[in-house]
């Protein structure tokens, strides 16, 4: 079973996140008080959390979920096997769509500096919101290929 792991928001962005409970996400803007929603593409951001344990295994140890700047941290999903156009439910009413798979990144950024390398250009992914509601650490999280 694929579970949501964290939940992390920031008033900011390229900053590192903190970590919430829950969240409530909001159709077509994003994750409400978080800087990243609003009406476009980008509106959360997905990483796996074997993304994050891949940086620990070369030795950055200290790294835990919303360090990368990602809202969602997950578990047990591969999100690279994802589509653009995919969908994903998160608990019992959130959907959201994929829509991009990767970013490119024009300059190192406060989470580089602080870390010395950002998972989320290669393995991050984002999403718009489909369907809002309240999501809670350690919902559910199912696919569609």
């Amino acid at each position: 079973m694929s579970t949501l792991k964290a939940i992390s928001i920031s008033t900011k962005k390229g900053i590192p996140k903190s970590n919430v409970d829950s969240a409530e996400l909001i159709e077509n803007f994003g994750i409400k008080d978080d800087a990243h929603a609003g009406e476009w593409h980008r509106q959360i951001s997905l990483l796996a959390m074997e993304s994050i344990n891949k940086m620990k295994a070369i030795g950055l140890v200290d790294l835990i979920p919303g360090i990368f700047a990602e809202n969602l941290t997950t578990l047990g999903i591969d999100l690279l096997q994802l589509k653009i156009g995919s969908h994903v439910k998160i608990g019992k009413d959130v959907e959201i769509e994929i829509t991009q798979i990767g970013k490119e990144c024009h300059s190192r950024c406060a989470i580089y500096n602080a870390v010395g390398d950002c998972v989320m250009p290669r393995e991050g992914i984002f999403a718009k919101v489909i369907k809002g509601g309240l999501i809670f650490v350690d919902d559910e999280i199912k696919t569609e290929y």
